[in-house]
């Protein structure tokens, strides 16, 4: 294509844009669905996508969709998320455009829906979208969009919990105000989504990390405990997971601990969390090492006084085990021996409880 042929197709390519915008601004209800339907098909079906994003909302359609997110027909509402959720697609100047025009409120009384799941469906992807651009967060955090976000976990469809875990996330890692807590009642759903999900994955990073934050307070560490297998799937995490959901899985168990070592104490061994905290030791991320040795230290059964910290335990060893096998191995002999040494220790205290 030539420079005049393509001068010419940007031309009809413009005419259709405005032609477009002019029903959904001027048009009756009928009209607007129509015109909603076509901003989304030609954003959806065309390989310059981007810049047609630009000329919506230039053209002035973002207004008149949010307006049509409080439409009394149900298929209006429809057919204006889908178009609001493409144009706000790739595009920060858009996600902000549609939540400075009012987006938030009639997307959270979405979210309330119950009979028309495909509406909160909808309503949960249009929430994580906004929640992407970080000017957007404060709005949402404070519209009581959180809670039903919450309610989601629980409920929805496996997509919309997808959805609601990420947009969760979104949240909580602002930096903004107001900086949200979770309330405790999430911790049941996270921890059977963490049970489902691979341990590695970026979305088990983002769930590890929503636990974490509930693990803050007494409510929530409860929650976590009361949860059929929580302490076991956070175990799981720590021997299969990422570096990033390690270290979320990690601070989720010393907080525990640290909070009450006799409560906690059994329970986190018991589901043979040992080898993986030693492995950690070794292969975590410099913060993840030392929560590891924290947490090796509150689940060895000494006394204060009589307990050698686990860094000098390790040095030790590795030493130990750099005189066995020489440079090859002493690393992977080292942890043999390190949990051998915990795990008797273990036994011993074991013997003793009545």
């Amino acid at each position: 294509m030539d420079e005049e042929e393509k001068e010419r197709w940007n031309r009809k390519k413009q005419t259709l844009i405005d032609e477009i915008s002019d029903k959904l601004i001027n048009g009756d209800v009928a009209t607007k669905i129509q015109a909603a339907r076509e901003i989304r098909s030609m954003i959806r079906n065309r390989n310059s996508s981007g810049k047609i994003r630009v000329k919506f909302a230039a053209a002035g359609v973002i207004q008149p969709l949010v307006l049509m997110l409080c439409s009394q027909q149900l298929e209006a509402r429809e057919v204006s998320l889908l178009a609001l959720l493409n144009l706000a697609s790739r595009n920060e100047r858009n996600k902000e455009q549609i939540v400075t025009c009012g987006a938030i409120p009639p997307l959270v009384k979405l979210l309330k829906f119950q009979n028309t799941s495909n509406l909160r469906e909808l309503a949960t992807a249009a929430i994580l979208t906004l929640s992407a651009a970080p000017n957007n967060r404060p709005t949402i955090s404070s519209s009581g969009a959180v809670p039903l976000l919450i309610q989601i976990l629980s409920c929805g469809s496996v997509q919309g919990r997808v959805d609601a875990v990420t947009a969760l996330h979104n949240l909580t890692t602002s930096q903004e105000e107001p900086i949200i807590a979770l309330d405790a009642t999430a911790a049941l759903p996270l921890i059977n989504l963490l049970k489902e999900c691979k341990k590695y994955s970026k979305f088990a990073e983002k769930t590890t990390s929503l636990l974490e934050i509930i693990s803050k307070s007494p409510q929530g560490m409860l929650a976590i405990t009361k949860a059929q297998d929580g302490i076991l799937t956070l175990v799981e995490t720590i021997e299969d997971g990422s570096l990033v959901s390690t270290n979320h899985a990690v601070s989720v168990l010393l907080a525990l601990c640290m909070s009450s070592r006799n409560k906690y104490r059994e329970l986190i061994l018991n589901e043979g969390a040992i080898p993986g905290l030693l492995r950690l030791t070794v292969d975590g991320t410099h913060e993840a090492q030392n929560k590891a040795r924290l947490l090796l230290d509150l689940l060895r059964d000494t006394t204060p006084e009589k307990r050698l910290s686990s860094s000098v335990l390790e040095k030790m060893v590795h030493e130990i085990a750099a005189r066995v096998d020489g440079s090859e191995k002493p690393a992977e002999t080292a942890k043999i021996l390190l949990q051998d040494m915990v795990q008797r220790s273990m036994n011993k205290g074991s013997s003793r409880t009545p």
